[in-house]
């Protein structure tokens, strides 16, 4: 199939023409580290948009190829077929000084460099851009940001999906029509420096049993060992250290790598030792035992309570109080826990209807100056709703916009923190309309007003924005601290996502990162941080995807979590001395998949000297998983952060 010709519009500051590499891959699983590629395409376009070379084939994997119902490929069409090292360096030649595009691209960059990897070569490619956050970031207006549905919104024809060369030929037009689109609302493309993924250090380490029972507490003296008692040991013993843990799994002991105020003994044969477990152990009050009584406990471990979903849901504001930060961590400017909305409000299982709004969690803002404005002249006016609308700010200080995008998310609408192709009205405050972005705003006709217009707005109605299947008017706006269920049933089985965003000329490094921890708040083990270095855990159930340098998603399998898995906290931090007064706004977004429609969505504001925030929580409560939009912020870095969720983080 021939791709359609189509000049691309490269006007304005920023360069947009780039030698282009476009990938699809068809793998047996889902698993880069484990799983292989089945067939590869390529397809190179120059700056113009014109396509210069094409290569696909199959693959013998020398594994199984797994679901055969979504790609296709048995065996036996594969046997036969090349291996990976024998296309290697014809792929690697058309990759070499060109910009890798895929949609989802970390999928398929990932896969690419573990290939090159067993094939002892190295993955040309230092910049990728990937088609779904470039859309993110155009936000279309379309029912997800699936490659069909993009294909069909562009007018791209598509033939056979999951063919790793038409998918590729689909992708070429979806890549001219995103380009187009970002050019004309002056978007910088979210290009991504590729590191070296097939270097060991970003290999996850095998997976690691999670315990079974839940904490009984601390050993107490003369008593015995109970299942799921976190343990942890330092220094030298005579029993080899391997041998001890392997009994503690066995007998149902929780083998911690670091010691925190939940540990319930520590084993030592020198407690005076001065190791930074002894010292951590003596400053919090746990118990120390010898080797020689630990063996002697390990005979009759007593049965622990397992980690089982408890049958009832809850709703009663008391009961659903949210667990309170870890206290190792100072508080914030203005202290607030963050707290359950009494019977928080379930999201809609299709995405075809906007879910209710919950009722506003009591906390206030991080920074009293960010409460959202009211109008006292006109007390008893009616309210007029933003229902359905996206309003960007401009211009102001840090806390008069804060205050603005608070009193937006009041009125019913969403807060945009860039500008996109579903920005519907623009609030100017002091300063606002020398925004760089004033031009692009003018030439798209958008409706502007002062910051008066949110005491009572009169909005216009929105041409061409009639779309049953737009997903944007099934995103729920959250407001900090809100909370609402997660669609059980057959959606429960899609791993969840949670994206941050940031304002695009943010110049700083912010770092997304998550934990999953236990009923103490606590990580079962140090690989269940996830962050830059280690992007995945153990399990594979949680993952941090970045394609964007001002977007970052985890990707939560709540299905296969563990039973001791209680929560999955998702934060940022922010590497060198600003802050995220600095930043601004932080926008995050949940749903199903990673190109499925948004089903949630809250701004984050109000931060000051924060250099670490918590952003959303995932947790159980009941039969039911919950998503907490959070937005608490702390002074510290990122290292006090990890140790007080127990991770034990080097100095």
């Amino acid at each position: 199939m021939p791709l359609a010709s189509a000049a691309l519009d490269v006007s304005g500051p920023r360069d947009y023409a780039f030698d282009w590499a476009l990938v699809d891959v068809e793998t047996s699983g889902l698993v880069a580290r484990r799983d292989r590629v089945l067939s590869v395409a390529v397809v190179t376009l120059g700056p113009d948009g014109e396509q210069t070379g094409e290569f696909s084939t199959l693959l013998e994997p020398g594994c199984d190829p797994g679901p055969v119902h979504v790609h296709g490929l048995t065996a036996e069409r594969l046997s036969g077929s090349p291996t990976f090292d024998q296309v290697a360096g014809r792929i690697g030649a058309m990759l070499q000084d060109r910009v890798l595009v895929a949609h989802n691209a970390q999928f398929d960059y990932d896969f690419l460099a573990h290939e090159f990897a067993r094939a002892r070569m190295w993955l040309p490619v230092s910049q990728r851009l990937c088609t779904l956050a470039l859309n993110r970031r155009v936000d279309p207006p379309t029912g997800d940001l699936k490659l069909g549905t993009l294909a069909a919104h562009y007018g791209v024809r598509q033939l056979r999906a999951h063919d790793a060369l038409d998918d590729t030929r689909v992708l070429a037009g979806v890549l001219r029509a995103s380009l187009r689109e970002a050019a004309r609302l002056d978007l910088p493309l979210p290009l991504v420096a590729c590191p070296p993924r097939q270097d060991p250090q970003f290999a996850p380490k095998p997976p690691k049993t999670a315990c079974s029972f839940r904490n009984p507490g601390r050993l107490s003296p003369g008593g015995p060992l109970v299942q799921g008692m976190k343990i942890a040991m330092t220094g030298e013993t005579a029993t080899s250290r391997a041998e001890l843990v392997g009994r503690s799994v066995a007998a149902g002991l929780n083998m911690m790598a670091s010691v925190s105020r939940h540990t319930s003994a520590l084993v030592t044969n020198d407690s005076s030792s001065g190791s930074a477990k002894a010292r951590r152990a003596a400053a919090e009050g746990v118990p120390i035992v010898d080797e020689y009584t630990f063996l002697r406990l390990l005979r009759d471990v007593r049965p622990g309570t397992p980690h089982t979903p408890t049958t009832a849901t809850v709703t009663t504001a008391a009961a659903a109080a949210a667990t309170p930060v870890p206290a190792s961590i100072p508080p914030a400017r203005t202290p607030q826990d963050a707290v359950d909305t009494p019977a928080a409000a379930p999201l809609p299982m299709s995405a075809a209807a906007p879910a209710p709004a919950p009722a506003p969690a009591p906390a206030p803002a991080l920074a009293p100056t960010a409460a959202a404005p009211t109008s006292p002249a006109e007390p008893t006016a009616p309210v007029r709703t933003l229902a359905g609308r996206r309003v960007l700010v401009l211009g102001g200080t840090h806390p008069d916009a804060a205050a603005a995008r608070a009193r937006v998310v009041e009125l019913g609408g969403a807060a945009a923190i860039n500008l996109s192709a579903s920005v519907t009205d623009v609030v100017l405050l002091t300063g606002g309309d020398a925004d760089r972005r004033m031009r692009r705003i003018s030439s798209l006709a958008l409706p502007t007003y002062g910051v008066g217009w949110l005491d009572a707005p009169v909005t216009a109605p929105l041409p061409g924005r009639n779309d049953r299947n737009d997903r944007r008017k099934a995103t729920h706006v959250m407001p900090r601290g809100g909370v609402i269920d997660l669609p059980d049933g057959k959606t429960m089985a899609a791993r969840w996502t949670v994206t941050a965003s940031w304002a695009q000329q943010t110049a700083c490094e912010i770092d997304v990162v998550a934990l999953v921890v236990d009923e103490d708040e606590q990580v079962s083990f140090d690989e269940d941080f996830v962050f830059y270095g280690a992007p995945e855990n153990p399990g594979g159930t949680v993952r941090l995807l970045g394609d964007g340098p001002t977007e970052q998603t985890v990707s939560i399998d709540l299905a296969t979590l563990p039973p001791a898995a209680h929560k999955v906290v998702v934060a940022a931090s922010i590497d060198g001395p600003p802050t995220f007064g600095d930043v601004g706004a932080i926008q995050i977004s949940a749903g199903p998949g990673t190109s499925a429609a948004p089903l949630v969505q809250a701004t984050l504001d109000a931060a000051t000297t924060e250099r670490t925030m918590l952003l959303a929580e995932i947790y159980r409560r009941g039969p039911r998983w919950r998503l907490r939009a959070v937005g608490q912020g702390y002074d510290d870095g990122l290292g006090a952060l990890a140790r007080s969720y127990g991770v034990d983080v080097a100095d």
